[in-house]
């Protein structure tokens, strides 16, 4: 069984297992033309997301992805893999998102996660912050999109 770096399966997965300076890559995806489409159709419907021949004359020279849709690529791989099954209790957001190169059909995606800051909570002792750094690569190695985020979870033992 592969645990993407960690030294226990994300079943039996708490704050505790998560170590700063520890780098966890996953996740494969391919991305679909027609999932391109679809996504840009009902939700970012400008036309280099949903329409090849425009997105042609477009600046990108052809279709290209919406952010949305990267990110919710990535949210899907980032709990498929990293964020404990039931240790998870949510997250108070992200920052520092950025989208750094389109994604284009064909395009395989993966995830590197490095976590960054850990901090168990001092007022309820039952779950820490762990804060990750999150890059999402594209078949080349190249970064097509980053962000911060922060993830409350619950520990193991109090």
């Amino acid at each position: 069984m592969d645990l993407h770096g960690f030294v226990v399966p994300r079943e039996e997965r708490y704050f505790e297992d998560y170590q700063p300076g520890a780098v966890h890559e996953f996740g494969a995806v391919t991305v679909a033309e027609e999932d391109i489409i679809a996504f840009g159709r009902q939700f970012d419907p400008q036309t280099f997301h949903t329409d090849p021949q425009a997105a042609r004359e477009s600046i990108y020279g052809g279709l290209i992805a919406s952010g949305w849709h990267t990110a919710g690529l990535m949210m899907r791989e980032f709990v498929r893999f990293y964020l404990p099954k039931a240790a998870s209790l949510g997250s108070p957001g992200v920052d520092a998102l950025r989208w750094n190169l389109p994604v284009r059909p064909g395009d395989t995606l993966t995830m590197r996660v490095t976590v960054t800051k850990t901090d168990r909570s001092r007022s309820k002792p039952d779950r820490g912050l762990v804060h990750s750094f999150i890059e999402v690569l594209n078949q080349n190695r190249e970064v097509v999109m980053s962000m911060k985020a922060v993830n409350f979870l619950l520990c193991r033992s109090q």
